[in-house]
């Protein structure tokens, strides 16, 4: 026991229960699929048990405080069951179940103990501690299992000893309550007992029940719940610590059927298992679905037939025809014909894998309309999606195999790379489809880190905007860590830190407007000063006046070069309607370079997520690919363009620049809704259509915007995003936790690679352009009237020999636009 777990046992005291404590015990623990969650007590004694001084306890992610406490209400017989259960949970459960909750239950990493007056009765897991995922290993585990008592298994009355569920319990796959609330809690399921004298034929060459007969052509097998015999090639082993928990078998060419749908391919859960690729194995067993993956499990027996040749691969291609299609190969050996592109790293250090497709994959709705022009983007998606696993369940290995050998800073794969040579098992678990490698994979740098931002134009001043993860500075002082975001320690802001300013120096913008920095006000000790001081040389930031920019644990922020750029006027901000609450406020200050007198209004924001939490009504998810919160985001979208509109900072600057993460792409309605006002969005004017600044579930698009209005258009530069960021594995940032001290080191680098998740987005603007009033002078008299309107009119016709000349908006084409701007400047006159 810890330190920090014996201060806990002597903290609670006489919570831990006599060795005579009789009564209820934990019979059955049911952490299954969505909400069927439920845990069974047994009265072991011989009289009834009034519920009334019992209760449940769960105790959270390796928290040593419950989370969440149940009384419990009824009796229970002796000899008698109780089962709790969520409420939402399975038919079958509800069945059987006595009381209920809609509360959140627990996971597979959550301990549960279950007290009489205070006085611990029994326990599941080890309060205090974080296992990762679960507790024990295999199909017994605290994880997508059913866990049933063991019988004549002692209760558990000490909630904060090492815990392995293997000593009480035995295992049952994912969604097996067929017992509940009616076994007699020995961890039997109702099957075969052992006294059938049958045994299975273990004889090489006897009759088996071929492989395509198990799985069938459907997703579920046609024999699940059968005990057979089946006799094949072993093709991929993968046991031992942290691994899958057995091997793959698949049919020799002889013995396969002539249906293309029925997979030829099998994996036998057998964690113990001494078997080698290539070896021929007779094996009996039953077969069962665990989570949406046909196996063969509970072996009675295990037989070697000698060695073969391997079956050859099959090769497949993406995208597949249908979401079903990789059913038909399911623990087959296989190969991929083409290379495959990298579209997420996020769980390579995390869990040993990457996301896969034939091509770069896109948001829906950064590329068409919300609805079903984005539901078939979708689909797309969804079908040309591959797993590239490690052949392993261990969370945070030690050693993360990709790019081959191993990732590093210096050695790093990013979204957009190409993966060659796959060929290995096609397998599913956790509900995607996977390739566990038989051999290293290469990789082809394809997507190479930029070594600095790319404007073919920086014009007269620079603008960025830069999303830099939630910096938090704890006290200001190199204390009061961990804080409500960010670095956990001073370590961490230490290397937080350098990646920012590495980051930040590169991008070499007059002007900086910053997400996710802590809103902790302006003084000296603020998270803004800090990295304003970091930066060094002449950076200044923006102090509005104001404690706190809205009430949120972060704020949006001005970063500025004051040998560049001087601010013109007051800052300002918009608080109410739908800044209020869940958006957080905008920030716009005029700026004006130190060398010229024409000026720019650059204002900053960052709207609502798109995560559900409280989302009802409109503002829930509608299915149309946008997310929660869509009206919140639209509505601060509108009240945004009409306070601009009203010259916010009361300089009289015309010239207006929205940057920021607005949690929306490019193609919803938050965005349209400006472009309706009349700004521009630079990034796709400039970026194109496949611009992107996030990856999220193996899709890129924007969130982080760059948006002009109409007098400020023609004076726009360029525009472009940095992939610095979003295409990086997220275990080279700043974090240390999950990392091994080796890994801590080798993962990072001070320099401005994943110095955050989203990527910057920069804007050159020339502010000595000519007005649209001088270039709608056409013929050059000096006046603006209807004869130069008659001379666009004509070289609109007849063709234009000097395509700039008539671009009077000057947005990059000669349109109806233009013949609009030279009107507009006839009215003004």
């Amino acid at each position: 026991m810890t330190i920090k777990q014996t201060a806990l046992a002597v903290a609670i005291g006489g919570m831990l229960a006599t060795p005579g404590h009789a009564g209820l015990v934990i019979s059955e623990y049911v952490e299954g699929s969505s909400n069927n969650k439920a845990v069974e007590l047994r009265n072991t004694g011989s009289a009834p048990v009034d519920l009334t001084a019992w209760e449940l306890q769960v105790y959270f992610n390796g928290s040593s405080t419950p989370g969440l406490t149940i009384d419990l209400a009824g009796e229970v017989a002796a000899g008698g069951h109780f089962v709790f259960a969520h409420s939402a949970a399975d038919p079958a459960i509800l069945a059987v179940a006595d009381q209920t909750t809609g509360a959140g239950l627990f996971n597979g990493d959550d301990a549960i103990t279950l007290l009489e007056g205070g006085v611990v009765a029994d326990s599941l897991g080890q309060v205090g501690v974080d296992p990762g995922s679960a507790w024990g290993s295999g199909e017994t585990r605290t994880q997508n299992a059913t866990l049933r008592r063991l019988d004549g298994s002692a209760a558990d009355t000490d909630p904060f000893d090492a815990y392995d569920p293997a000593a009480t319990f035995a295992g049952f796959p994912q969604d097996s309550f067929d017992d509940l609330g009616v076994g007699d809690g020995d961890g039997d399921d109702g099957g075969d007992d052992g006294s059938d004298p049958d045994q299975p034929n273990l004889s090489c060459g006897a009759d088996a029940t071929p492989i395509s007969a198990i799985q069938g052509t459907t997703t579920d097998s046609p024999l699940a719940g059968d005990s057979l015999v089946i006799e094949a090639v072993v093709t991929g082993v993968f046991n031992g610590d942290g691994g899958l928990g057995g091997f793959f078998v698949e049919e020799e060419a002889s013995d396969r059927d002539d249906n293309p749908l029925s997979s030829e391919g099998l994996f036998v859960y057998a964690p113990d298992a001494a078997v080698s690729v290539g070896q021929r194995v007779r094996v009996a067993g039953s077969i069962t679905e665990y989570g949406g993956l046909t196996e063969l499990t509970d072996l009675s027996g295990l037989a070697d037939c000698g060695n073969t040749t391997l079956p050859a691969a099959t090769t497949l291609a993406l995208p597949w025809d249908t979401l079903e299609t990789p059913e038909a190969y399911e623990s087959m050996r296989v190969s991929f014909s083409r290379p495959l592109t990298v579209n997420d790293t996020y769980d390579l250090a995390r869990y040993g894998s990457l996301t896969l497709g034939s091509d770069r994959h896109f948001i829906p709705t950064n590329i068409v309309a919300p609805g079903d022009d984005a539901a078939v983007v979708a689909e797309l998606n969804a079908r040309d999606r591959l797993i590239l696993d490690d052949g392993s369940n261990q969370q945070n290995p030690a050693l993360v195999p990709y790019p081959t050998p191993q990732l590093s800073a210096a050695q790093t794969v990013r979204a957009g790379d190409q993966v060659t040579d796959l060929t290995g098992i096609l397998d599913y678990r956790y509900d995607e489809w996977r390739l566990h490698p038989s051999s290293a994979p290469g990789f082809i740098s394809a997507n190479n880190r930029p070594a600095g931002p790319e404007l073919t134009d920086r014009g007269d001043l620079v603008v960025a905007a830069f999303n830099v993860l939630n910096f938090f500075n704890g006290d200001g002082f190199g204390g009061g860590f961990p804080t409500a975001r960010g670095a956990d320690t001073a370590e961490e802001l230490q290397r937080q830190t350098a990646k920012l300013v590495s980051a930040i120096s590169a991008l070499d913008a007059d002007i900086i407007g910053l997400m996710e920095i802590e809103n902790d006000g302006y003084g000296d000790t603020s998270a803004i000063a800090e990295l304003a001081a970091a930066l060094g040389g002449s950076w200044a930031y923006i102090d509005p006046g104001l404690e706190q920019l809205g009430n949120d644990d972060i704020a949006v922020g001005l970063l500025y070069r004051s040998d560049r750029v001087t601010p013109q006027g007051a800052a300002a901000t918009l608080a109410e309607g739908a800044f209020a609450e869940l958006n957080r406020r905008p920030l716009a200050q005029t700026f004006v370079p130190v060398a010229g007198d024409d000026g720019v209004t650059v204002v900053v924001n960052h709207f609502k997520s798109k995560g559900c939490r409280g989302a009802d009504g409109a503002n829930a998810d509608q299915g149309d690919g946008q997310g929660c919160w869509n009206p919140m985001r639209t509505q601060a979208a509108e009240a945004l363009a009409g306070w601009l509109a009203n010259d916010a900072t009361g300089t009289g600057e015309a010239d207006v620049l929205v940057i920021g993460d607005l949690n929306s792409y490019a193609k919803e309605d938050p965005i349209q809704s400006l472009v309706g006002d009349g700004y521009q969005d630079l990034v796709a004017r400039f970026a194109g259509e496949q611009a992107y600044s996030y990856v999220f579930y193996g899709q890129a698009g924007y969130l982080d915007h760059a948006l002009a209005n109409s007098p400020l258009q023609a004076k726009i530069a360029d525009a472009t995003v940095w992939h610095i960021n979003a295409d990086e594995p997220r275990a080279l940032d700043y974090n240390t936790e999950f990392q091994t001290p080796q890994q801590q080191a080798s993962y990072y680098a001070p320099d401005a690679y994943r110095a955050s998740d989203h990527d910057p987005v920069l804007v050159s603007l020339t502010l000595t352009a000519d007005e649209p009033a001088d270039r709608a002078d056409l013929n050059g008299d000096g006046r603006v009237n209807g004869r130069d309107v008659a001379r666009f009119i004509l070289a609109y016709l007849f063709g234009r020999a000097d395509v700039e000349h008539y671009d009077v908006n000057a947005d990059g084409r000669v349109d109806r636009h233009d013949l609009r701007a030279i009107l507009q400047v006839i009215r003004e006159r």
